[in-house]
């Protein structure tokens, strides 16, 4: 029964989230929508924020799950987008709110397991040192988040998917020429 009594409280919030701004929404929007008592909601949950923390851990987790290896970095990129726009009022309320700081923690930690992803496929088994291999998954984890945090910001409105394919288009090689840079300077 609790984990029922959970999940509605998500549930439930998520469609408020949908229908209005974060802060427009109570505790008691919550439970009278949901049909259950204060306490209920208070014994699963702190405040709204940790509510949105766990939602937002739960749907990384999920997308983590759901791409464990990538072939491209353009697959990862898009799973990230297409769960935005299933989502997309609901993570534009939270972007748009105080709590935004949770959300982006998350969303690094999706980009993070992108871009870690594909590179175990891409340059694992290439003889560049530890501190180039860091590097470049940095440099990539950034692009990643950067182009998810300017598509938010435009208000989820440009095709960010043509957007992706493009750049990763542009960049075709970059990732084979900065393994070789490395390697070569490595072996200087």
């Amino acid at each position: 029964m609790a984990n029922f009594t959970k999940k509605a409280i998500k549930e439930t919030f998520i469609k408020l989230l949908s229908e209005r701004l974060l802060s427009q929404i109570t505790v008691k929007d919550i439970v009278e929508t949901c049909g259950i008592n204060r306490n209920s909601f208070y014994y699963h949950f702190q405040d709204i924020p940790s509510l949105i923390e766990e939602i937002v851990i739960e749907a990384a987790d999920r997308i983590i799950t759901a791409y464990p290896t990538l072939d491209s970095l353009e697959m990862g990129f898009n799973a990230v987008i297409e769960f935005a726009e299933k989502n997309r009022c609901a993570i534009l309320h939270i972007f748009k709110s105080v709590n935004r700081d949770i959300f982006e923690q998350y969303l690094w930690k999706v980009c993070d397991h992108v871009v870690v992803s594909f590179f175990k496929t891409a340059i694992d088994d290439q003889p560049i040192s530890d501190e180039d291999r860091e590097i470049i998954i940095q440099f990539y984890k950034a692009q990643c988040f950067g182009m998810v945090i300017d598509w938010l910001r435009s208000g989820m409105k440009e095709d960010v998917h043509h957007k992706i394919h493009r750049i990763c288009e542009l960049q075709k090689g970059m990732i084979e020429e900065t393994i070789r840079r490395s390697i070569e300077s490595k072996n200087r």
